[in-house]
């Protein structure tokens, strides 16, 4: 189904109350397994190949470089392989990566993939037979080779069986993500290599999205190729017996007369640091020729990593979609740095992590930091606190301080705000061990420096401090910032804290109230304002902003019906300033039953409109659970239920948009178990309505905890009451301190609400640091 028709159907229906109708009960989902494929149709911009979790190596098809569906480099909806690269990003709304393409082929050496519409004039290929697991994938092409791949974490594997005769596989070290807005060269500092061994060496510098990133690369191939041919730039082949090339768009073709004798196996490591980092790589993980004691390794590291959540009931898609989701959760952040440490620091410097830790690239933090960070501090806190360390160490590194979105060691800034901060408070209230204070000199330079530099992501700053907003006459975007500076505030007061700076936690905590001067209580609507205190009129809350211009907005990708349910950390605040709970809840009504009309400029990540909610962009992705602090939780558990079953489907075209490093899975991950975190820094999260009859997550140290809903069923959304271990749990929400201890959490469900569980003020959860306030 269509992006376009999925968005009719959302939005042609009113707030419902309960779920669609699906198939009865299914048994236990014991050989259920991931499908890689949920995602790469539509605007999922997921891609199939093979990783390991959060491996550097993600390796993989590409179909396509030149469109926005194809940021991954892949969309199911082709039908010709360009060949297969060993950096992908998953789910991202910009593209970049696609290091190191190998073709593998047969025929006439082909140097240009040709047109996508036309694969027969370049070296594309149609394809059939395509299957892909966590860990593996392979497919038929029509040259007659036969690909699988698979890989370690800094290496990847190849396999290729070719037809009988001669083949020549082909190294384009050119290939990369094309864009409209590029501006030439794309790709400077390439070289390559071969050694008197046979191992392919390379190197590239790339000017995309992450410009100025490096990647380097160390190849060996199971049999020597009969002869190889290096092309300079312009594609100019270079004399017999080159054994070194340099320019800017290089590549080889490596030739066999005799392709078809036996399969020819590649292994290649990869490094951002040097070559020499890729040898090490290459050498440390790839100590043998044997493809298939690899790929069952990856495959073992799956099944680990996939088994950490267990579901039983729902239906046998909604289990499917549920360990994909769990599977797309664990491939960003990606690890960056060598087997022997290092990694390249956003001061674009060599750095060395300490022995036992390790660096990472690929954090979508404006989408990550909601519910891809939280779900990992349930299922993953070794990670976690892996990750934590990572991020102090390139937050002190990074002339822009906290992290923002970081790729392959390039701070790229895009998006607002700096919610590393985010990720580590949260991880600082939920006993996360780390060096927080470290963190703190970048943090408050980039709090309270307006000297510092700045990227996109974090303009007006000054103008935010001194008026209490960033005005639209001066910045673009200027609503969302100054309503995400506020909660990057909120959760830099928790590090400020911690470091035993007070005056300035009390600053941060003050300045976190800066949300209200962009939310008109008059109107009650997020609403741009200028210099001068005035608001923008005639206001308009499906327009994204009041300029002409079409790359001037005042909210990012989103609108005023979206933007005005920005506020995460301080609710009970919104509710007051609005009027009071049923003003709010009216409010949250309107926002799901509005007219889903859109302006023509509007970016097509607002997807998945139930009214004026976008389920398919990550602004408001918290909205539905805001019922819970109004007193109607059975509100949250209707839209909930409705948002599971109507944006998630086992199909490629299965997410409603794109899947932004997990973010879109992590939702659905966590809302499924029942729960999600509104605030990730409050460190509590509210009750939704569970998906399945039982789930079962293991905690570290042997704990598990156990979510139940006996009988749950499509038409039983609504919960009737709860019992944690045994004993009556009358709160609509639950603490991550009682969560990972381990337990039973047992939901009773229901066909039609119970207008009292979790409805007084004392049942309903925190914010802002405080319970709910009384009547």
């Amino acid at each position: 189904m269509t992006d376009f028709t999925r968005r009719t159907l959302l939005s042609t229906s009113a707030l419902a109350f309960a779920a669609l109708p699906l198939p009865a009960i299914a048994a236990k989902r014991d050989e259920v397994t991931a499908n890689l494929f949920i995602g790469t149709g539509g605007d999922g911009h997921t891609y199939p190949g093979p990783t390991l979790p959060f491996g550097m190596v993600q390796l993989g098809p590409d179909t396509d470089v030149e469109r926005w569906d194809t940021c991954s480099g892949y969309h199911r909806t082709d039908t010709s392989i360009m060949g297969f690269s060993h950096t992908h990003l998953s789910g991202t709304g910009i593209g970049d990566m696609l290091d190191v393409l190998v073709v593998p082929t047969t025929g006439p050496v082909q140097l240009l993939p040709g047109p996508r519409t036309d694969p027969d004039k370049g070296y594309r290929q149609r394809f059939s037979a395509e299957h892909a697991e966590p860990g593996y994938y392979r497919v038929a092409l029509e040259s007659g080779v036969r690909a699988e791949l698979t890989v370690t974490e800094r290496t990847g594997w190849h396999r290729y069986t070719f037809p009988a005769g001669a083949g020549h596989i082909l190294v384009d070290l050119s290939h990369l993500i094309h864009d409209t807005s590029d501006q030439a060269p794309l790709i400077t500092d390439a070289s390559m290599a071969i050694d008197p061994d046979g191992t392919l060496t390379g190197s590239r510098r790339v000017h995309r999205w992450a410009k100025g990133r490096r990647l380097h690369f160390a190849m060996q191939l199971s049999r020597r190729p009969t002869r190889i041919t290096f092309y300079g730039d312009g594609d100019t082949e270079q004399p017999a017996g080159t054994t070194a090339i340099k320019g800017n768009r290089l590549k080889a073709v490596l030739h066999y007369d005799d392709a078809g004798a036996a399969p020819i196996l590649i292994r290649c490591g990869i490094s951002a640091v040097d070559v020499i980092g890729a040898r090490a790589n290459l050498a440390a993980e790839a100590r043998d020729w044997n493809f298939d004691r690899t790929l069952a390794a990856a495959r073992n590291r799956w099944a680990t990593h996939l088994g950490s959540i267990a579901v039983e009931g729902g239906t046998a898609d909604q289990r499917t979609i549920m360990t994909s989701a769990l599977y797309h959760s664990m491939l960003a952040p990606t690890l960056f740095s060598d087997v022997d440490g290092r990694y390249v620091g956003l001061d674009r410097q060599v750095h060395t992590v300490p022995k036992g830790e390790a660096a990472y690239s690929t954090y979508s933090l404006w989408d990550t930091y909601r519910a891809l960070h939280p779900l990992l501090t349930i299922i993953a806190p070794v990670r976690v606190k892996s990750l934590v360390a990572d991020m102090i160490r390139q937050t002190q590194q990074s002339p822009y301080g906290p992290l923002v979105w970081p790729l392959q060691g390039v701070e790229t800034g895009t998006m607002i705000g700096w919610h590393g901060v985010s990720v580590l408070a949260e991880a600082q209230s939920k006993g996360i061990e780390a060096d927080y204070a470290a963190a703190w000199p970048a943090i408050a330079r980039r709090s309270f420096d307006f000297t510092a530099p700045d990227l996109d992501n974090s303009k007006g700053r000054d103008l935010y401090d001194r008026l209490g907003y960033v005005p639209a006459d001066k910045w673009f975007e200027s609503v969302s910032r100054t309503q995400e500076y506020a909660y990057d505030d909120w959760a830099s007061s928790h590090l400020a804290r911690a470091a035993g700076r007070t005056a300035d936690a009390d600053r941060l905590l003050k300045r976190s109230g800066n949300w209200r001067n962009v939310l008109d209580a008059s109107i009650g609507f997020a609403r741009p304002r200028f210099a001068d205190g005035s608001w923008w009129t005639p206001y308009d809350p499906i327009q994204l902003g009041h300029m002409p211009k079409p790359w001037w907005r005042d909210y990012t990708e989103a609108n005023g019906w979206q933007a005005t349910f920005l506020n995460q950390h301080d609710i009970y605040g919104q509710i007051a300033h609005f009027g009071g709970d049923k003003a709010f809840e009216a409010k949250l009504d309107a926002l799901f039953t509005a007219p889903s009309t859109l302006p023509a400029n509007a970016p097509p990540d607002i997807a998945g409109l139930v009214g004026q909610y976008a389920h398919g962009n990550e602004p408001d992705q918290h909205a539905a659970y805001l019922y819970a602090y109004a007193g109607t939780p059975w509100k949250t558990q209707a839209m909930v239920r409705r948002l599971c079953t109507e944006m998630y489907k086992n199909d490629p075209n299965g997410m409603i948009g794109n899947d932004d490093c997990g973010q879109m899975s992590a939702w659905f991950v966590l809302s499924a178990l029942g729960f999600y975190p509104v605030d990730p820094v409050e460190a509590v999260y509210v009750f939704g309505s569970p998906l399945f009859e039982r789930a079962t997550v293991q905690l570290p140290g042997n704990r598990k905890l156990v979510v139940e809903a006996p009988g749950n069923r499509a038409d039983t959304p609504y919960i009737q009451s709860v019992q944690w271990n045994g004993k009556p749990w009358t709160r609509n929400w639950i603490s991550h301190a009682d969560l990972v201890k381990g337990g039973r959490l047992r939901f009773t469900m229901g066909t039609k609400p119970n207008l009292t569980f979790g409805a007084a003020h004392a049942d309903r959860p925190p914010s802002f640091g405080r319970p709910a306030p009384t009547a």
